[in-house]
């Protein structure tokens, strides 16, 4: 008898810790960037491609797998919330009904629909990461160019909504665009940091930091109301998800302590090779 059959379990046993490896690895690498910049999934979701697991079933996993991590850096940046529980109570139901949308969508279309505008979805990520840094300066710009700001580097006053302050929550405009990058969170969910970023950057007298925080907690609720609904109604790859959770916790807080010295620009190279990457799997 031949020595065919242990060779071939030692490699199987090789193959399932090496696949384990790249997905913990790939979760702490999307911990990281989610807590800094957002766009995690542009590195775990090409990473299940790679891995063989089907675009739908790829997409359902990487969002529950990247909750704890989101998470994480909601806990990692939690200094920074104080003074906006109105305001991410009020946008978080934006988040929530967006997200939900966004789920429900991913699970009734076709599956062959989703993975014809993947491509499409994740071009116009990698397009976000890119104008990422131009959008920073242009709200830094904006912030800097506004009135006096009061102690705790927010503005000191307020008017209405979307006016400045801690306080300030936002009108209806800033409402509907927060529930609509919610529709595209739970529906693919790269890059909704960034936007989301851009949308708080905006429309709010604060340091980019309590503005990351606020992202990160709107981020969280998509992902959250978005993976109850998977859990429910579909099916996840449970053992890719655990191993993404865990190396998604520790890279949450990770970004949360090294976000705010970390140079960004060299994420942003590492997000868009893994962007190509996986656009050149799928198109190819």
């Amino acid at each position: 008898m031949s020595c065919e059959g242990p060779r071939t379990s030692v490699e199987r046993v090789s193959h399932a810790v090496v696949e384990a490896l790249a997905l913990f690895g790939a979760g702490i690498a999307a911990g990281t960037i989610n807590a800094v910049v957002g766009s995690g999934t542009l590195i775990t979701f090409p990473t299940l491609l790679a891995l063989g697991y089907p675009p739908v079933l790829a997409n359902v996993t990487n969002n529950v797998g990247l909750v704890p991590g989101v998470l994480s850096g909601v806990h990692g940046y939690r200094a920074e919330l104080a003074g906006q529980r109105n305001r991410v109570r009020r946008l978080g139901t934006a988040s929530l009904c967006g997200g939900l949308v966004g789920a429900i969508l991913l699970l009734v279309l076709p599956a062959d629909a989703f993975e014809a505008i993947v491509p499409v979805l994740i071009c116009v990520a990698l397009v976000m990461v890119v104008l990422q840094p131009r959008l920073a300066r242009w709200v830094a710009a904006r912030q800097q160019a506004r009135p006096e700001q009061g102690p705790g580097g927010h503005g000191s006053g307020g008017h209405g909504s979307g006016g400045r302050g801690a306080e300030a929550v936002g009108g209806p405009v800033l409402w509907v665009l927060v529930f609509c990058t919610g529709v595209y969170g739970g529906y693919f969910g790269a890059a909704q940091g960034v936007l989301l970023i851009g949308l708080l950057g905006v429309a709010f007298d604060d340091t980019l930091q309590r503005v990351n925080a606020a992202k990160n907690v709107l981020a969280a609720v998509v992902n959250g109301v978005a993976a109850v609904v998977f859990i429910v109604f579909s099916h996840v790859a449970w053992g890719a998800a655990a191993l993404l959770a865990a190396g998604s916790i520790l890279g949450g807080q990770l970004g949360a302590h090294v976000g705010r010295q970390l140079p960004p620009w060299r994420l942003r190279v590492v997000i868009i090779c893994v962007g190509v990457a996986a656009l050149v799997k799928i198109m190819v």
